[in-house]
This record gives C-alpha cells, sequence and structure tokens, in this order.
C-alpha cells in the first residue's frame, strides 16, 4: 500500500512542479513583454532607449513626465523601476531629481539616489495651491542649480497629476496657461489629450492667475512672485441641476481639502452631504427675497484700461420661471454652509457607489454669487452622468457674498445702490 502512495506521489509532484515553472514563465513573459504596458499607457507617447521600451516623454530638455516606476507584480504593466533607474543613470548621471506625485504609491529613495521628493495629491483630482508653489520653487531650484539637471515628474499613469504639474512649472517659467497645456498634450500623448480633467485644468488657470513677473523676466530676472490668495470662506446657500433626465434624485457631498499641521498632503474632509429633488412649481420661500452685490469681471478684462471699474450685478435669491421649463433638481440650504479653500463637490446616483461626476474649485477665485458648470466643466462624466443630463444641462452653485457686510441689501430701489464708507 505504501509503494502504491508513493507512486502516486511521484506523478504528483512532478506536475506541481510542471505547473510551477508554467507560471513562472508565464510571469517571465509578462514582465519582459511590452504588450500590456503597451495596452495600459493607451495615447500615453513612449520611449525607446537602451533597449527599454518606456512610458515617458521629454516635454521639454529639462522636464521628463512618466508613469509610475514600479517593482515587483505592478511593473508588468508600469514602468520597471530597474529599467528607469538604468535608463536614467545611463542619460542624466547625477543630473536628475524624481517627484513622486502619488498619494496612493511610493518607493524606496534609495533606488534613485535619495534625490526623490513627493508632493502627493488624489487621483484625478487637484492639490492645494501651497503644494504647487512648494513644487514649482523646488523644480526651479533645482534646474537653475546646473544647464544639465532634469526634474523627472511622475503620478501613476503619468498624466493627469503630472500633466497639471508640469503645466503649472511651465507657467511659472512664463509661458501662458493655454500655451502650457498644448505643449504636454502635444508632447506626452498621440492623440492631443494631455491634461483632460475640467478641474485639473482649471487650477493650472488658477495659478496663472497668481503670478506676478518682474520686469526683465527672461532675461536672467526671476522668479515670479506668487500671489497665493488668502482666507476666502463662502456661503453655500444653495445647489441646483437645470434639465435633468431619466432621474427625480441626484446625491452630492460636499467636502474641503484641510489642512493638518506638518503634513503635506491634505485630505478631503466631508462638509455636508444631503440630495437635490424636483422644485415644485409655483413654490416660494416664507423668508423675503435676498439680493446679493457680484464684482464680475468681463472675458475681455485684460484689455481694459486700469481706471474702468468693474461692473456691478445685482443677484436675487428667488427661482425664475425659467426653471419650470425643463426637470430641475435642487437643494437649498436653510443654513447656509461655510465652505473655504479648495472644495470638492461629488454628486452620485445613490448615496453608496454609482458617481455620476464631480467638480473642485477654490473659493477665492469665485467672480460673483452664482457658479455655472455646463457638460463640458464637469469631471469624469462617463455614460452614468451623461444620462442624467439634458442637452441644456447646467450645475449651478449659489453663494452668498465674500464680504459678510454685504450678505444682504434693502430691497427698497432708494437703498439698494447706497454704499457706505
Amino acid at each position: 500500500m505504501g509503494m502504491k502512495f508513493s507512486k502516486q506521489q511521484g506523478p504528483s509532484k512532478v506536475g506541481n512542479l510542471s505547473l510551477d515553472h508554467s507560471k513562472y514563465s508565464f510571469i517571465n513573459y509578462l514582465t519582459t513583454s511590452n504588450y500590456i504596458r503597451n495596452l495600459v499607457s493607451k495615447h500615453r507617447r513612449r520611449m525607446l532607449v537602451a533597449g527599454y521600451d518606456l512610458d515617458m516623454s521629454y516635454i521639454t530638455d529639462q522636464i521628463l513626465a512618466m508613469s509610475f516606476p514600479a517593482e515587483r507584480m505592478r511593473a508588468m504593466y508600469r514602468n520597471p523601476l530597474w529599467q528607469v533607474k538604468s535608463v536614467l543613470d545611463m542619460r542624466h548621471g547625477t543630473h536628475y531629481k524624481v517627484y513622486n506625485l502619488c498619494i496612493e504609491e511610493s518607493y524606496d529613495p534609495s533606488n534613485f539616489h535619495g534625490r526623490v521628493e513627493r508632493y502627493p495629491f488624489d487621483d484625478n483630482h487637484v492639490p492645494p495651491l501651497h503644494m504647487v508653489k512648494l513644487f514649482c520653487e523646488s523644480v526651479h531650484s533645482w534646474l537653475s542649480s546646473d544647464p544639465k539637471n532634469i526634474a523627472v515628474i511622475h503620478c501613476m499613469a503619468g498624466k493627469g497629476r503630472t500633466g497639471l504639474m508640469v503645466c503649472a512649472y511651465l507657467v511659472y517659467t512664463g509661458m501662458k496657461a493655454e500655451e502650457a497645456l498644448q505643449l504636454y498634450a502635444n508632447k506626452r500623448t498621440t492623440n492631443n489629450q494631455g491634461v483632460s480633467i475640467p478641474s485639473q485644468r482649471r487650477y493650472v488657470e488658477y495659478w496663472a492667475s497668481i503670478l506676478s513677473f518682474p520686469q526683465g523676466f527672461g532675461n536672467g530676472v526671476g522668479p515670479p512672485k506668487v500671489n497665493l490668495p488668502g482666507s476666502s470662506g463662502r456661503e453655500l446657500r444653495r445647489i441646483r441641476l437645470y434639465d435633468v433626465i431619466n432621474t427625480d434624485s441626484v446625491f452630492f457631498v460636499v467636502s474641503e481639502l484641510q489642512e493638518i499641521s506638518s503634513q503635506l498632503y491634505r485630505p478631503p474632509v466631508e462638509v455636508i452631504k444631503s440630495c437635490c429633488r424636483p422644485i415644485k412649481k409655483g413654490f416660494h420661500r416664507n423668508n423675503s427675497p435676498r439680493y446679493y452685490l457680484s464684482f464680475v469681471e468681463g472675458e475681455d478684462e485684460e484689455k481694459k484700461s486700469e481706471s474702468e471699474e468693474p461692473h456691478i450685478v445685482v443677484q436675487m435669491d428667488t427661482e425664475s420661471s425659467v426653471i419650470y421649463q425643463k426637470t430641475c433638481l435642487d437643494y437649498y440650504f436653510d443654513n447656509p454652509v461655510l465652505v473655504e479653500g479648495d472644495v470638492r463637490v461629488i454628486f452620485y446616483q445613490k448615496m453608496i457607489g454609482g458617481r455620476l461626476f464631480y467638480v473642485c474649485f477654490n473659493t477665492a477665485f469665485i467672480k460673483n454669487g452664482l457658479l455655472q458648470m455646463k457638460m463640458r466643466d464637469l469631471d469624469k462624466l462617463g455614460s452614468k452622468g451623461r444620462s442624467i443630463c439634458g442637452s441644456d444641462f447646467c450645475l449651478e452653485l449659489f453663494f452668498g457674498p465674500a464680504n459678510s457686510n454685504y450678505s444682504s441689501l434693502p430691497s427698497s430701489e432708494d437703498d439698494l445702490f447706497s454704499f457706505g464708507d
């Protein structure tokens, strides 16, 4: 009986060894094959260098964008770290520094001789402007210290977050926001779709608007002055979705990026969550109408002379008959919620799961009381999100004034435009 048992075990062990060898061979094939990596990188440009096919692109002579330098199983579909290190060491020696933008993944800085800095923020989202400032100052200092130096910048896929920060630095060097976004799109992708998330593009424009360039910039003068906006809290009074189809409810969660001492990463902290529902025709609120002042900058603001002052728009917080022309979902805050700084609003089909889309913005850049977002302004608007958007869809966020002294104005026409000292 023992002999039978041993005879049965022999072939079994051989079979297991054969199976293990097959698994090893398969994993080894996936690791060395470029098929999966090319599939994952999609339209991102790749480089063939030193016998390696890597997901990386030179945006300028001194800026290299790439996907995450991975180890172990992740290296099957991302840039293998040892290949990235080999290429960087061979091409640039001691003249490169790596900037990791991922919050979800890291590696031992010793892999790149300790020349690694982290500026982490969430995938598909935006960083606080303070982090952008620190990042640009670090890159500028490194690149200025030696003309041979390069900055190697990556997130996970090496596209959205990487593009936002690369473009922010290009703007820091004097480039216009749209020019920087276009250059990155051309150099990093084959389909001209670089930074494609609207909020990330919005933050590049925010960044451009707070830079002041000294006279003679570009001729050895610089860097620019960064005018970070001060605290600017706004009362969120209403969320409205105009021209909604195929649903009678949309849930939302409002969160802020919270500053934590001794930590660069700012996690989102929930402020409030609720649900937008249809507005009832003929419904009027008990409280009296309120009027708000807005100082609106025109589209051609740059062309105006300095002597011209911004014109004033008076907004009235009442429903208009236009909202009854389409299905409109609405949530009115009986107790307005104060939001400040970097804000994220995510919309869901259900409170748990089923995300439809989201938007990110900074309260310091709200020019008037009404922030409107068309479909082109929504982040990660997939098939689920599109299925509830009519042709005239618009997201409206209504805020109280930035200055609490003008929270409401007298309704009489004589007093409406009377301003004190």
